[in-house]
């Protein structure tokens, strides 16, 4: 490729992110888990109205950081807060594995979310339209499948250092499951009375004697 066709290129990945960041900045961005009360669980990006009595167990984000920029250099962490980066992946998956290599040899900071669970896979194709993987976010740009000039056009576009420049000190979050599931405390079941506490014992009355016709005891 020519030096002017990698600057258009280039230049046209950065028109697609600040497209996908203008027209799209709450698309794709957060997926709430709804159950209703008959107990059907749907995806939405829309809370539940109040009046519904539905009740939000779990909500999966894609800007939600697991990403601590505070220590980065400033250029960085201007471009990790402007165009984050969020990678999912799956068990048993070789193409997550070169895709979270890539990443982290090239000291890009990044969240990483797995996909392991059904609630996951329902959760994920709300977000890309299919359960694919690896797939990844950069700011609201959508990449699906590890393709190392792809992800590395986009990721030059938006700004991001060709080498590490992360400090020593940093340290990668771990992953986290996509859908945290809240579980409540299981309530009571009706008709299953509690045990009974056991009554306390009846004071002990010292019997009358002949020298002590009261029953008095000291």
């Amino acid at each position: 490729m020519t030096t002017t066709a990698m600057k258009f290129a280039a230049a046209h990945a950065l028109v697609l992110l600040a497209t996908g960041v203008f027209s799209s900045a709450v698309s794709a961005q957060q997926v709430f888990r709804i159950v209703g009360p008959d107990g059907k669980v749907t995806f939405s990006d829309q809370p539940p109205p109040a009046s519904s009595n539905a009740r939000v167990t779990a909500a999966a984000s894609d800007s939600g950081r697991g990403v601590a920029t505070a220590s980065l250099p400033f250029e960085l962490r201007k471009v990790a807060g402007q165009y984050p980066v969020t990678l999912y992946t799956g068990n048993d998956c070789s193409p997550c594995g070169s895709a979270r290599s890539m990443l982290s040899a090239r000291g890009i900071p990044f969240t990483e979310k797995t996909v392991t669970t059904n609630e996951d896979s329902q959760a994920l194709k709300r977000l890309s339209g299919e359960t694919a993987l690896p797939f990844v976010t950069i700011g609201s740009q959508q990449l699906k499948g590890f393709s190392d000039a792809e992800w590395t056009q986009f990721l030059d576009a938006a700004g991001y250092p060709k080498s590490s420049v992360l400090p020593p000190s940093y340290r990668q979050a771990a992953a986290t499951p996509l859908v945290t599931v809240n579980t409540a405390p299981a309530a009571p079941q009706p008709g299953v009375a509690r045990a009974a506490a056991a009554p306390a014992p009846a004071p002990v009355t010292p019997a009358a004697t002949p020298d002590n016709p009261a029953g008095i005891r000291f």
